[in-house]
């Protein structure tokens, strides 16, 4: 019993001489660590340093990048900045948010409907095929809007990535050059009706025009042009099928459908005219009249 009882005894001393020393080291290491932090090569504005959430001082250390493992909004008298993670959520959304603001505020809805239209007038079912129509409506609808996208990054995303904006400055100009080019595509008459049944009195200047009317307005004015123009591509390619019909009918074969011996003519007066040049330079034209 009396051996045990040493062993213990002895087993207590050595931990509370372990206690003793660990709590003797933390001061030091404490002391090494701001020594550490006051030798560091470099001057504090060239090295990374790692600042906690809500140290900042001004407005620019708010755009600085803010090491931190989690997610702070800093808000000072309706001034804030969004911290890098919520920024992420921010953006994943509005990539989620971008297939339909490239169809809804672009010219991509008018010329994709009028290279359907023209596929159809041709009778040619599948050629060109879906991919090379979407490819081709893509690429016309990103030179249509270049100068406004253009716009929008000089405006709106430098000065919002330097943290010279706030996010709400940020959207406002963001939307205008959009809300500028759809103002150029929409009829007057679209504009009155949708603000009409919103109940809102319009002046007739674009700033009164809400974002919820003017989209609507737009899309309403870009399928009336785009079925205009289809039509217009529609009356030589009805003019072929009315003569073949008409000559199959006098040389007694009915039986054979129009539509075979027409679509020949079609491709044929479609390469002869250059079709596709006509349409295209036409249909890009028609945003800048």
């Amino acid at each position: 019993m009396k051996k045990k009882y040493a062993v213990k005894k002895i087993i207590k001393m050595i931990c509370l001489l372990m206690t003793v020393g660990i709590l003797c080291i933390i001061p030091q290491l404490d002391a090494k660590a701001s020594a550490m932090d006051t030798d560091l090569t470099g001057e504090q504005e060239q090295r990374t340093n790692i600042d906690e959430p809500g140290s900042s001082d001004s407005r620019d250390d708010l755009s600085e990048i803010n090491i931190a493992n989690n997610m702070t909004v800093t808000v000072s008298n309706g001034n804030g900045q969004v911290n890098g993670t919520l920024r992420i959520l921010l953006t994943l959304t509005m990539i989620a948010l971008a297939p339909l603001m490239l169809i809804m505020l672009t010219s991509f809805t008018r010329v994709i409907i009028v290279l359907h239209f023209t596929r159809a007038a041709l009778n040619t079912q599948t050629a060109p095929p879906n991919q090379v129509m979407i490819g081709l409506a893509l690429f016309l609808t990103f030179f249509i809007m270049q100068p406004t996208a253009t716009k929008i990054y000089q405006e709106a995303i430098v000065p919002f990535d330097q943290g010279e904006i706030t996010q709400e400055e940020f959207f406002e100009a963001g939307i205008e050059p959009l809300r500028e080019f759809m103002y150029r595509q929409t009829q007057t008459k679209d504009v009155k009706v949708f603000m009409s049944i919103s109940g809102t009195e319009w002046d007739g200047s674009l700033d009164a025009i809400p974002l919820t009317v003017l989209v609507p307005s737009f899309v309403v004015g870009e399928l009336r042009q785009a079925f205009i123009i289809g039509f217009l591509i529609y009356i030589p390619f009805i003019v072929i099928d009315m003569v073949v019909a008409s000559t199959l009918m006098s040389m007694g074969m009915m039986m054979l459908p129009p539509t075979t011996i027409s679509m020949p003519f079609k491709i044929l007066l479609f390469v002869l005219a250059d079709g596709w040049n006509l349409i295209i330079v036409n249909l890009v034209e028609s945003f800048y009249k």
